[in-house]
């Protein structure tokens, strides 16, 4: 009797704590029913059609109370069990979603940062500082550019060719030029000079911004494929060729417009223009007849609207390339491109004489604030027929002097100084011999030509003396 009795109130302490665990996993909604019912084995089957979730049809019997209460505490056990986990994984949910969030808004903060302010760090505009302090340090102008001629009066012995030239240039309709002349005359300058002048003059059309643009056609690469051409321009497609990010992002080809462009509504002088390769100058005949460069890219989509409209002026309409063209070269005119020849005027700039090379040294070391005598500048016109070796060969000695004097304003450059100088740059003398008015036998006077320059060489015939009847005739009996 004891026995059952101690029973009966450990089975009414479970049903006690079997529901409240239940209220705690349970909604209240599902729970509230139990605090109504004080009947214990009701209560009992209540709770097992809570955690079951299947309704009783059953009549209450005393026998099954104590395997149902087992059956609850079973799966009371594996619900807290699953709550439990869930709780875990909910939690950690959360903690991911946290940090997620702040990695989310982190990466929102830099896009706003880099729209504004686009790819600036500290270490980038430390870099930017670092160029600007440079490019406020300039130790001195450069000596050639002192000395470089700024009026047309100061091109020495090229005056008809200068005349020609700015005929064709400052005109109210320009000519694409072609310079020949030998190196160092001063074809470089003219064109400079002319383009200057010409912007001057009210009846020509170039303005005040026209640019001089200005290659070496030595150094010009290409490829034939398109992917390269400074001249020209080129199209860097999204994939291989590396466009401009937010571009490749979206696969839009970015078109690059070469010197052509840059020199719209200016001069464009090439030197060394019979170097250019045949096929490349082929393509630039092409812009001067259109005036304009097209480009082309299987990347071009016509229909995306996410292309922005100076690309898509660029595909459809083209680069606008309206200049005028000065090639200078040191070729005869015979070895130029004769489809360049016919679309270009020509102008032929004169070898120097050694008066227009004195007289060039002269001037310009009145620019450098030197003085020089004439014997000097007739010294250094012996060794060259270039005027700019011989301005080059007149800034050694007054850096020379310069150096010596220990910065004197005023410095004078002697015979002395132009021979060391010319020793050690080891320049040999040009030969200059002419020929005499006076009848020699067994001498002839020939003339060696290379290039513009001509020589006077010696030719000599050698006559032995000849004896009275020594010699002897032979005939060819074999014959």
């Amino acid at each position: 009797m004891g026995h059952n009795r101690s029973s009966i109130r450990s089975n009414d302490v479970s049903i006690d704590v079997l529901v409240d665990f239940t209220k705690k996993l349970y909604s209240s909604e599902k729970t509230k029913k139990l605090d109504s019912i004080t009947d214990k084995k009701e209560k009992v089957y209540i709770l097992h059609e809570i955690v079951s979730g299947k309704m009783k049809t059953e009549e209450i019997v005393e026998d099954k109370l104590e395997s149902l209460i087992e059956d609850i505490k079973d799966k009371l056990s594996d619900a807290a069990a699953k709550r439990y986990i869930e709780e875990g994984i909910r939690k950690e949910v959360l903690k991911r979603m946290e940090m997620r969030e702040k990695e989310y808004l982190n990466e929102m903060k830099l896009q706003v940062i880099n729209k504004h302010t686009g790819l600036e760090n500290a270490t980038t505009l430390k870099k930017y500082a670092n160029l600007e302090r440079m490019k406020l340090i300039k130790l001195s102008k450069s000596i050639m550019d002192v000395m470089r001629p700024k009026k047309q009066e100061e091109i020495i012995g090229q005056q008809k060719s200068v005349s020609a030239l700015l005929s064709k240039i400052a005109s109210p309709f320009p000519q694409h030029v072609i310079l020949y002349g030998p190196p160092g005359v001063g074809k470089t300058t003219a064109a400079r000079l002319a383009l200057e002048i010409a912007k001057g003059r009210k009846h020509t059309p170039f303005g005040r911004t026209a640019k001089f643009v200005e290659v070496d056609a030595t150094t010009l690469r290409w490829d034939p494929k398109e992917s390269i051409n400074p001249l020209l321009g080129s199209v860097h497609d999204p994939i291989f060729q590396g466009a401009n990010k937010e571009l490749a992002d979206m696969g839009v080809p970015e078109p690059k417009p070469g010197l052509v462009t840059e020199a719209h509504g200016g001069v464009l002088f090439i030197d060394e223009i019979g170097e250019l390769d045949v096929m490349f100058q082929n393509k630039l005949l092409k812009v001067l007849e259109d005036k304009k460069v097209k480009f082309d890219s299987s990347y071009y989509d016509i229909s995306n609207e996410n292309i922005p409209r100076y690309i898509k002026m660029l595909f459809e309409e083209g680069a606008p390339a309206d200049f005028v063209l000065i090639g200078a070269t040191t070729r005869a005119p015979e070895e130029i491109n004769p489809a360049l020849r016919s679309r270009c005027a020509e102008v032929f700039f004169n070898p120097l004489s050694s008066s227009d090379i004195t007289e060039i040294v002269i001037n310009a070391a009145n620019k450098l604030g030197a003085d020089i005598s004439s014997e000097g500048a007739e010294l250094i016109s012996s060794y060259t027929y270039e005027a700019r070796k011989a301005v080059n060969i007149l800034a050694d000695c007054y850096s020379s002097m310069v150096s010596d004097s220990c910065g004197d304003k005023n410095i004078e450059i002697s015979i002395d100084c132009i021979k060391e100088v010319i020793s050690k740059g080891r320049f040999v003398p040009v030969n200059k011999k002419t020929s005499q008015n006076i009848k020699e036998i067994g001498r002839i006077n020939g003339l060696g030509v290379n290039g513009f320059l001509g020589n006077v060489i010696e030719l000599e015939a050698v006559c032995f003396a000849r004896e009275d009847e020594s010699g002897s005739v032979r005939f060819n009996e074999t014959a």
